[in-house]
């Protein structure tokens, strides 16, 4: 399905309620379209946010780590998602769009709204239309604030271009189209919500996993080169969204199904990453697995296009807590407290104990 968008199309927008302020983010949002019009817009971000861009964030990644970490040295108990993994990503794309720093509380607060307890209850255990049209209506005014804020900065760039993604998403050109300022709009929500949460959800999904894996934490810090490795499995083993939706173009049967024209299907990326005909005991936790073709990240032209700088800003956190920390544990597992599935899967709470060396 994933890999076949002409039958299975991303476009879901008539499928889903309509709603003004979504619609700007629509624009941008690639991840929800099918081609040719995917391929032109990916081709002009794919000139700014290059791997070589991404690389080149890895000292700045490095100094954010270690400045959030220097907040908790005073404690020998802390939540990591408030100290580490909640605000690092969105800190590293702020920057990376050339917002100034005293303006990087505004991301972390419409992310917080985006994906936190209201949207969450709205929603439910359940995704049904009602739900999302009130879960829609709940957070339109921080999506319409968050949309005000980027075109405003983009217009800002356009006057007075600097060093940052957003001058470079305005020059960049592919047979003489450049992007519209309405389609960076939805880019950059897009790198906002795509790239800040599946990090989050990725630090915390790996250190609850290490802990509950009798030997992994050891065997991690005995062996530092398995971290990448390690970092694949976790995203095999607990996929932040486990599910993608497709909608169905024309009649098809698919697995001895007949389907009519527009219906919504939805592919489990969590049960294909568990597949035996593809996974050696898909269900143990081996940090040594490879090769490791998880289709976490997606496959065929939408695959995400922010799996390189989750990787990085994953493999430098946890490299830096080894470091940092001669041992990290969950005391309590009663204190965790989990993201609504319906939305990602994640830690929303972690509180963790630590001893320095």
């Amino acid at each position: 399905m994933l890999a076949d968008p002409a039958t299975y199309s991303s476009e879901l927008s008539s499928l889903a309620p309509t709603q003004e302020d979504f619609e700007v983010f629509r624009q941008g949002n690639f991840v929800g379209m099918d081609p040719p019009e995917h391929r032109r817009l990916r081709a002009l971000v794919s000139q700014a946010f290059t791997p070589r861009v991404v690389q080149g964030l890895a000292p700045r990644i490095e100094a954010v780590c270690a400045q959030l970490l220097d907040a908790v040295a005073d404690q020998d108990r802390f939540d990591l998602v408030d100290a580490l993994a909640y605000p690092l990503p969105i800190i590293v794309i702020a920057e990376l769009l050339g917002v100034p720093p005293e303006e990087h509380r505004l991301f972390q607060e419409w992310a917080g709204i985006l994906f936190g307890d209201e949207l969450s209850e709205q929603l439910g255990d359940e995704l049904d239309m009602a739900d999302l049209e009130r879960a829609l209506a709940a957070i339109a005014p921080t999506v319409r604030e968050m949309n005000g804020y980027v075109l405003q900065h983009i217009r800002n760039r356009r006057a007075d271009p600097g060093d940052d993604l957003t001058s470079r998403l305005i020059a960049a050109e592919v047979d003489g189209v450049r992007l519209e300022d309405q389609q960076m709009v939805g880019f950059v929500a897009l790198l906002l919500i795509a790239g800040h949460v599946t990090t989050t959800a990725l630090l915390g999904n790996a250190v609850v996993t290490f802990d509950r894996q009798p030997g992994t934490d050891a065997a991690l810090r005995a062996d530092p080169g398995l971290l990448p490795q390690a970092i694949e499995e976790v995203l095999r083993w607990l996929p932040p969204f486990p599910e993608l939706g497709r909608r169905v173009t024309r009649p098809v049967v698919l697995g001895g199904q007949e389907l009519a024209a527009d219906t919504l299907l939805m592919t489990h990326l969590g049960a294909a990453n568990r597949d035996p005909a593809r996974f050696e005991a898909p269900g143990v936790f081996d940090v040594t697995r490879h090769p490791n073709p998880h289709l976490t990240f997606g496959h065929g032209i939408h695959f995400c296009f922010g799996a390189p700088l989750a990787r990085l800003e994953a493999r430098i956190a946890l490299r830096t807590v080894h470091k940092r920390f001669c041992a990290l544990a969950v005391p309590s597992y009663e204190d965790v407290t989990y993201q609504n599935p319906a939305v990602i899967i994640g830690v929303r709470r972690l509180p963790v104990e630590v001893v320095r060396p």
